[in-house]
């Protein structure tokens, strides 16, 4: 089973309260190849809500102490991040998916880039808070970039 970020599949849980449909997530999970999360959803978030970024490192250095995810306002809601990851890593161990597929630059999912933490649009190396945990424990996340890429 592949775990999917549930705005890939064209849910509209986004912060912005769209989605971002990609079509090869979209059938894998009408074929009930793939299961759909939300990590912000799942850590008590509303949709829409304000953008957030990581300040001071990535995800790694969230679930470190070392950084810090900051919603644009000024508003910390480390918390909320680092409780919607284990919740995620929890479901994905509770339905044994071999693979996640989750949506790059999130200050949740990013699996190689996020935004650098200035509200500027410029993207820097690292994960996610959720990809940072889920790699920590042993599975395999990619973005839906290295998802069309690969064959599945």
């Amino acid at each position: 089973m592949i775990l999917v970020s549930s705005c890939l599949a064209g849910l509209e849980v986004r912060y912005d309260g769209h989605h971002s449909l990609n079509e090869n997530v979209r059938k894998l999970v009408e074929e009930n190849k793939g299961v759909t999360i939300c990590p912000e959803l799942l850590g008590g978030f509303l949709t829409p809500r304000e953008p957030a970024e990581i300040v001071g490192g990535d995800g790694g250095d969230v679930l470190d102490g070392k950084a810090r995810v900051i919603e644009r306002s000024g508003r910390d809601v480390t918390e909320i991040y680092i409780k919607g990851a284990y919740n995620t890593l929890d479901k994905a161990i509770e339905i044994g998916v071999t693979i996640v597929v989750l949506k790059e630059n999130s200050p949740s999912c990013g699996s190689s880039m996020i935004y650098n933490g200035e509200f500027t649009g410029k993207r820097i190396w690292g994960n996610g808070v959720t990809s940072a945990l889920l790699k920590r424990n042993g599975l395999r996340v990619i973005s839906e970039k290295q998802f069309a890429e690969d064959s599945f």
